[in-house]
């Protein structure tokens, strides 16, 4: 990750602190349940324990670490190059250890952790420098786990695509999106196991609360459906070391 690239997520972080939940969409009633499906995502597709060491990178204001962590009582070591949302975590979790780092470039030692995983923060990141760092950390064997935008749903072609809508939705500079078959392509390149992408994720974050249970079980129907599910939302990406 060039310097640039990190002191703008650093001031992106900064920007956003005050509201940072409410510009990721996670504080509305949908919101609440998309964030809560998706943890539960991290956790199945992780095998999380509570005999595990586990990384979470680009933890931001703690939400992902914390519900991974009521639902696990693993032992979480979050990392994020944001100082003032760690400080938001810190309050939310002091069970864990809340860390600024560079995902990029990382202290700890090589086959250190059981799981490493997070929350739309891949596509802030080099990518392909960021899995092989990743990779070096995680133990043999050890499984991976992220949730990320995904590029072919027409809402994030253009939000990641046309830089006035991208400033105008609070998106930081540099992020973009993932195209699955590329990024298992990457993964397995760099060494990575058993990956499996998929796409999910349709019901948007200002569904109308009474709509929210509909909305929801149409999209999971769809989620099933070939060709129709490219489109979703967002993707899960797992597998092994």
């Amino acid at each position: 990750m060039s310097t640039d690239r990190i002191q703008h997520e650093i001031e992106h972080g900064k920007k956003i602190s005050a509201n940072a939940e409410s510009v990721w969409n996670w504080s509305s009633p949908a919101g609440m349940v998309r964030a809560e499906r998706r943890a539960d995502f991290f956790v199945s597709e992780g095998k999380i324990q509570a005999s595990d060491k586990v990384l979470e990178i680009g933890c931001g204001t703690g939400l992902f670490t914390k519900k991974v962590y009521d639902k696990t009582k693993a032992q979480i070591t979050a990392i994020d190059i944001s100082p003032e949302l760690l400080e938001q975590a810190k309050v939310k979790l002091p069970e864990a250890e809340f860390l600024v780092e560079d995902a990029m470039n990382m202290k700890y030692d090589d086959n250190t952790f059981d799981v490493v995983f997070g929350s739309s923060v891949l596509h802030h990141l080099d990518m392909e420098k960021a899995m092989t760092e990743l990779f070096r950390v995680l133990k043999p064997g050890g499984r991976f786990v992220f949730a990320e935008p995904n590029m072919i749903n027409p809402q994030i072609f253009v939000q990641k695509n046309i830089p006035f809508i991208k400033k105008m939705l609070g998106d930081s500079p540099d992020e973009t999106a993932i195209v699955r078959w590329k990024f298992k392509n990457m993964m397995n390149k760099i060494g990575y196991k058993n990956v499996n992408i998929f796409p999910y994720d349709f019901l948007h974050p200002i569904t109308p609360k009474p709509m929210i249970g509909l909305v929801n079980g149409v999209g999971k129907a769809i989620e099933k459906i070939p060709v129709l599910k490219e489109i979703a939302g967002s993707v899960v990406i797992f597998g092994t070391k």
